[in-house]
């Protein structure tokens, strides 16, 4: 079908897990205001490709954004349901929450914000039950991830944050008043543009940013010593996401068009490496067991694809040994005209096949679609 046109520019979208609400996703915006001073254009020239900062704008630039509520009709249609405004969005996250709770979404924002949006089911609306500030309004929070991937809770996960002056922010759930922020630590030496759980591990989070470093931190020590550094990148480390259904594995993309698997246990050499053709700005796992070979990643320059990679059971290293060349890329859309950010998978169960929902969105043509995979 026709993409649809998200007015401003698009970089995130996600599909909510909710066993009430999966045929809702949502669609962030980012929309920077021009001046005579001239304007960061997207997100990932805050830096260049090459993971080299770039001259700040000499004066502080507006970003506004909004979070795009829909609801998927059928195979080729979905509605518009609510559109909300709030400072440009970087990143967007559902919390994983049982069938007792509402379902609930976490927004990252441009003025160092998390709010989170409460899904009223009779309404269909979105409604800001709180807001964390994470940092000052010129510190953007870049990216999001909750702790409760793999086992639902009727609370709140634990949220881990990246932020552009280099920190990582911890806020831990209270059932009485939601979250907050109990620890935060510098991280890296530019942008982190990645935070991420160990979803098999609730002490262990990622990061990784425009240092060229992937690091592993243990969250019971403050941030005092991260657990591993890898420098062993040619460009910003971009996203990261840890395997929901095998255990030590984690996805990590960076600028320089690689998606690197690793074993968690052995964190500076990788698995395997897959050439993506662009910058890999967001990777998933594919939500159903029955897909666990299958990984979502957003290419930048070169469209979205969908790598299946050979894991053999119980030899997950041996299975991915580099002389055996254990991936394809089995699918790919490129439909969109500009950089390929937001990308996921939808929860609806479709049985075996590649034919699960797929939403994906691009920034200078503001477009969003919908196709399967």
């Amino acid at each position: 079908m026709p993409g649809y046109d998200t007015d401003w520019p698009a970089d995130s979208t996600e599909f909510c897990p909710h066993p009430s609400a999966q045929d809702i996703f949502v669609c962030g915006t980012y929309k920077l205001e021009q001046s005579q001073e001239g304007a960061v254009p997207d997100i990932s020239a805050l830096n260049d490709e090459d993971g080299e900062p770039t001259t700040p704008a000499r004066k502080p630039q507006k970003r506004r954004g909004k979070c795009l509520l829909f609801r998927v009709q059928d195979e080729e249609n979905f509605t518009l349901l609510q559109e909300t405004e709030l400072p440009a969005i970087l990143d967007m996250k559902w919390c994983h929450r049982d069938a007792s709770a509402s379902p609930l979404l976490g927004i990252a924002d441009s003025e160092g914000h998390i709010t989170l949006h409460e899904l009223d089911s009779e309404t269909s609306a979105l409604r800001q039950i709180q807001s964390i500030s994470c940092a000052t309004s010129d510190i953007l929070c870049l990216s999001l991830d909750w702790s409760n991937r793999r086992f639902p809770t009727s609370g709140l996960g634990d949220m881990i944050v990246s932020l552009s002056n280099g920190s990582l922010s911890l806020l831990r759930s209270d059932e009485s008043s939601g979250l907050a922020e109990t620890d935060t630590w510098h991280a890296h030496d530019y942008e982190p543009w990645i935070a991420a759980w160990d979803y098999w591990n609730p002490n262990v989070v990622f990061s990784g940013g425009d240092d060229l470093k992937m690091k592993g931190w243990d969250i019971r020590e403050g941030g005092a010593q991260p657990l591993f550094v890898n420098k062993r990148f040619d460009a910003g480390v971009t996203t990261i996401q840890s395997h929901p259904h095998i255990e030590h594995i984690i996805a990590v993309g960076s600028y320089d068009n690689t998606v690197r698997l690793f074993d968690t246990r052995k964190p500076l050499a990788p698995l395997t490496e897959v050439d993506v053709g662009g910058g890999a700005w967001r990777v998933k796992w594919h939500p159903s067991p029955k897909r666990k070979n299958d990984l979502l990643v957003a290419c930048m320059h070169d469209g979205f694809k969908v790598v299946r990679f050979d894991f053999e059971s119980g030899h997950v290293a041996e299975g991915l040994s580099a002389s055996s060349n254990p991936w394809e890329v089995v699918k790919r859309f490129d439909q969109h005209t500009s950089l390929a950010y937001g990308a996921d998978w939808s929860f609806v169960a479709n049985g075996d096949g590649d034919h699960t929902l797929v939403a994906s969105c691009s920034f200078y043509d503001h477009t969003l679609h919908l196709w399967r995979a």
